[in-house]
This record gives structure tokens, C-alpha cells and sequence, in this order.
């Protein structure tokens, strides 16, 4: 069974060019310090989405290895928090399945413990 991080961002004004530019710049830039090369990382749909005003929507699987979780989680949810911030007026849905991933201004999109040294040792560990 796999888990999987879902992200959307919906708005009744279609992207930028400048916009459209920008999202190419945070995801090359995000895929390029992907810690992983054999995990999936940020990954965007083609046009946006498969709902009326989405302007991005995508997700990522989960790795099957714990050790590996938090440092995708963070990293995926540091990117959509870029994202995020690169595209105002749009209304954005986070979730890992059914749980859903709060917004904070000043941290962006952040999980209890994802940054947690000691528990992702552990979680290294196992």
C-alpha cells in the first residue's frame, strides 16, 4: 500500500507567462536538491489539473523506506510551499490522503516532526 502527497491550486484566472515562468523556476530548482534520485519527488500534471480553475495540481509517492519519508515529506512540502507563494489569489488544497496538510504564513506547509533529527533517525534505523 502507498501513500501519497496530492497538491492543487485553483483560481478562475489562468496562470501568467511571468507566473508559468516562475513555477518552471521553483520546480527546477526544487528537483535539482531532491535528496533522492530513485524516489519521486515534485511531480506537476500536464495543464494544471483534471478540475475547472486549476491552475497546478500534482503529487508524490511516498518511499517505502522510512528513512526516506520525512526528508521527502519536507522537501516536497517546502517546494509546494514555493509554489504557493509564487502564485497569489489561488486557493490551494494539500492533503496525504485524507489527512490534510495545514497552511502557516510564516512556516508554509509543515507536518508535526517532519524536521524532527531525532525521529528521523530513528525512523533511519528501522
Amino acid at each position: 500500500m502507498s501513500v501519497s502527497l496530492y497538491y492543487c491550486a485553483s483560481r478562475a484566472v489562468p496562470l501568467t507567462e511571468a507566473e508559468m515562468a516562475a513555477v518552471e523556476r521553483i520546480v527546477a530548482a526544487r528537483m535539482s536538491s531532491f535528496p533522492y534520485q530513485d524516489e519521486e519527488s515534485l511531480h506537476l500534471y500536464d495543464n494544471g489539473g483534471s478540475e475547472r480553475d486549476e491552475i497546478v495540481a500534482g503529487s508524490t509517492k511516498m518511499p517505502f523506506d522510512p528513512g526516506r519519508v520525512l526528508p521527502v515529506i519536507a522537501h516536497t512540502l517546502d517546494s509546494v510551499t514555493s509554489l504557493r507563494r509564487a502564485l497569489p489569489g489561488a486557493e490551494w488544497r494539500v492533503h496525504m490522503d485524507d489527512l490534510d496538510v495545514p497552511w502557516d504564513e510564516d512556516e508554509g506547509y509543515v507536518l508535526p516532526g517532519m524536521r524532527d533529527a531525532d525521529l528521523m533517525a530513528e525512523l533511519g534505523g528501522l
